[in-house]
């Protein structure tokens, strides 16, 4: 089996703190991601409120542990919106040149009036949120979700990256319908036509799609091209399918890059109470076999030292085709160490036994 070179992306700085290259994006529209792109939902209150200063002092950290321009991923669904305009505040307070940082906004959701105690969407995972969201996935919607985004940014930050968000949870809206679901598959594919139109005005620079459900993705790719594809919930220490390692590697081969984000699948690897942003029901058959399952995947990283966290995210890095991994934290502290652990390997040994303990497919030819 292949070793990895995922440990050879990173570099130190004079104080000692891992650091990553910056990304780059030439006259061409050619980009270069970092190992680590920052996701911002913390920004936006997933799971708790932080204060504004914890906050300020993320955004702060993923800039000084960048050298060059930080990658931030962001949507109109974390938080509402509120995820952006924190991100934008923070920039501004530091007063950061709108050129030295990468923005990523995955359009699809917008602002709308909060009109119960909590969002409508992931309940339970967004708190203390002034307003809800809602999808707006067509030609007009996404230009709707374009205009919003950079509006709560706020001048003079914009993003560059955009993408269609959660194509996946508005196909599967249309439930059994499948005239339905066949006319939202037309809204995707227009959604496209006008994130088009905006990249030949200068508007932005590369486009890509965000879903959990990469089948989805795949089949609105079969008309539609992008730069860039995130994964989220789908390619994991947990769930790696034999048919989605040969699509990565199929667009991995046709120049598409692979961004895989929610490794942990919303927290539940590192010890969480929600999988896949949603609570589990420890009582349920569900619950109880992904209680079981991360039970003994920590023993496992116990036995060499690793940390669940650490092995989650080095599986991600060694998948051929994915070139960069979203890492979103609500503690400043962590954001070196996130960039620590997607640039340095872990024992093989480590892979061994968890393939010997049936919780990955040991015959991946990726793994040392």
């Amino acid at each position: 089996m292949a070793s990895t070179t995922a440990s050879t992306t990173a570099v130190t700085s004079a104080s000692s703190q891992p650091t990553q290259p910056g990304a780059s994006i030439d006259q061409a529209a050619s980009l270069r991601l970092p190992p680590v792109i920052f996701g911002i939902s913390a920004l936006g209150n997933l799971y708790r409120t932080l204060p504004d200063a914890t906050k300020d002092a993320i955004v702060a950290a993923c800039r000084r542990c960048t050298v060059g321009a930080p990658v931030f991923d962001g949507a109109g669904k974390y938080g509402a919106g509120l995820a952006l305009e924190t991100l934008g505040r923070a920039l501004r307070a530091a007063d950061a040149a709108a050129t030295q940082v990468v923005i990523s906004n995955k359009l699809g959701w917008r602002r709308v009036p909060l009109s119960g105690p909590q969002p409508t969407f992931e309940p339970g995972a967004w708190v203390d949120l002034a307003h809800d969201a809602v999808q707006d996935i067509s030609y007009d919607g996404i230009l709707r979700c374009w205009a919003e985004g950079d509006r709560l940014l706020g001048a003079p930050y914009r993003a560059s990256l955009v993408s269609v968000h959660d194509p996946d949870e508005y196909v599967a809206a249309a439930g059994e319908d499948v005239g339905e679901r066949v006319r939202r598959l037309a809204d995707i594919i227009a959604a496209y036509r006008a994130i088009d139109e905006l990249r030949s005005r200068g508007g932005i620079a590369s486009v890509g799609i965000g879903a959990k459900d990469w089948r989805v993705a795949r089949h609105v790719l079969e008309q539609v091209r992008v730069d860039w594809v995130m994964l989220a919930c789908s390619l994991t220490v947990m769930s790696h399918p034999p048919e989605l390692l040969a699509w990565v590697d199929e667009l991995a081969r046709g120049g598409v890059r692979v961004i895989d984000s929610a490794l942990f699948h919303g927290g539940f690897l590192t010890g969480g109470d929600f999988f896949d942003y949603r609570r589990i029901d420890p009582a349920s058959d569900q619950g109880r076999r992904l209680l079981a399952w991360r039970e003994t995947f920590h023993a496992v990283c116990a036995r060499h030292g690793v940390t669940p966290a650490h092995a989650c995210v080095q599986f991600a890095r060694m998948v051929p085709g994915v070139v960069s991994v979203a890492l979103n934290t609500s503690d400043p502290a962590r954001v070196p160490v996130n960039i620590d652990m997607a640039t340095r390997a872990v024992p093989s040994a480590l892979w061994r036994d968890l393939a010997d303990a049936r919780l990955i497919d040991g015959k991946l030819a990726f793994l040392p």
